[in-house]
């Protein structure tokens, strides 16, 4: 296990970045307050043929995706016991709780009556043999789990002491249940899309392996998100730690699970005869190929010793694989889905603003708690041994 020890970034708290994002989380959220007291159908295309949207498709689906960075680390670390990723586990558990809490805010606003909600809670009125509340049981518990496993940074931030020993007991049962709860709801975030049958295009419905497919992408996302967001972290001078070495070893994570969807996705088509689909020249054709493209050049990336050996190259090759994966969720869950009987859809204005805000919002409040909290390694700090000045300036 890594020795670094973890404190707070320091620095302005309203810096340039905070600045920048802020205005459109602002926006955001008076957009939701509109949109719970207007009504739904005034500020999305939402309706009868699409009761999803991008709320759900990009928000839920693809944003727990991109959040998957410390529930894939968490199996790395404390299930296949690869301490040396230690120091990468608190920054990904950070982004990941972000990343779930707008995919459940996501889900509260794309609901028609969602002061029904509660209902949720209430035994009475539990359906077991429900898709959606199988995954909004997982989701719900595991914000609650990630928070939990962030406490300690809380506390040392607090100055309170805590025994060390006591805490890992607690910690080893609720690590233990964040590494299972998104292994359920991101395969069931596939089954919710087996319902939808013929509506589905054939070349993403799939009946065996839409719960299996979601859940490597969701590997794939979590693990290439934290190359990303590690690049991003190095790249602004934030941190001076050299983690290519981490993200090589990742990399060689990330290319057996990609090989293994590539040659599952292509068994599938085979499997059940749908090749002459790509024949048709269709959308749906130009769709596949974008997003098959995508994940074939990452595989040829990680395969290149050069591009895993250079930061660059990695962080190239986590952006397609991202991109790629991100592209798969939302071909399945909305660019493929045709409810038939003259329904379409296209985001409104207000749909594309809210979605881009609850981004904003992650990018704020993580500046803002690794400003505040002990999250990233402490070693060898940029400001080290600048004068004042000069500090406060890099931390700005």
């Amino acid at each position: 296990m890594s020795s670094h020890q973890l404190q707070p970034l320091g620095g302005k708290l309203f810096s340039f970045s905070v600045r920048i994002f802020a205005p459109l989380a602002v926006i955001c959220l008076l957009l939701i307050v509109k949109r719970l007291f207007v009504g739904l159908g005034d500020v999305s295309d939402l309706n009868g043929g699409y009761p999803w949207g991008i709320w759900i498709a990009f928000d839920l689906l693809i944003g727990t995706g991109f959040a998957c960075g410390g529930w894939a680390l968490a199996w790395a670390v404390y299930v296949f016991n690869r301490g040396e990723y230690h120091d990468l586990v608190r920054p990904a558990l950070l982004a990941s709780l972000f990343g779930y809490s707008m995919g459940g805010l996501s889900i509260a606003i794309d609901l028609g009556r969602y002061w029904n909600m509660p209902n949720f809670f209430l035994p009475g009125h539990f359906n077991p043999n429900s898709v959606l509340f199988e995954t909004a049981v997982c989701m719900t518990i595991y914000i609650g789990i990630m928070s939990l496993e962030l406490l300690p940074a809380l506390l040392e931030r607090l100055g309170l002491k805590v025994s060390l020993r006591r805490l890992n007991s607690i910690m080893f049962l609720i690590i233990g249940i964040g590494a299972l709860l998104p292994s359920m709801h991101q395969s069931s975030m596939g089954s919710l899309m087996i319902v939808a049958g013929y509506k589905v295009h054939p070349l993403w419905q799939s009946y065996e392996m839409l719960p299996l497919f979601s859940l490597l992408t969701a590997f794939i996302m979590g693990f290439s998100i934290v190359i990303f967001e590690g690049s991003l972290l190095k790249a602004s001078n934030t941190v001076s730690i050299d983690e290519t070495p981490l993200f090589r070893k990742l990399s060689g994570v990330i290319k057996v699970l990609l090989a293994l969807f590539l040659v599952l996705r292509f068994g599938e088509l085979t499997w059940h005869g749908k090749w002459h689909l790509l024949l048709a020249g269709d959308r749906y054709t130009w769709l596949f190929v974008a997003e098959t493209g995508l994940l074939v050049i990452s595989l040829v990336m990680l395969l290149s010793k050069r591009v895993r050996r250079s930061p660059a190259g990695l962080f190239s090759a986590a952006v397609c694989l991202l991109l790629g994966a991100a592209m798969w969720r939302m071909n399945y869950s909305l660019l493929a889905f045709d409810p038939g009987n003259g329904y379409h859809y296209f985001p409104t204005l207000s749909e594309i603003a809210i979605s881009v805000g609850f981004v904003a919002i992650e990018i704020v409040a993580y500046i803002l708690l690794i400003r505040l909290l002990p999250v990233l390694p402490a070693q060898k700090r940029l400001t080290t041994g600048l004068k004042p000045g000069l500090k406060n300036e890099v931390n700005s």
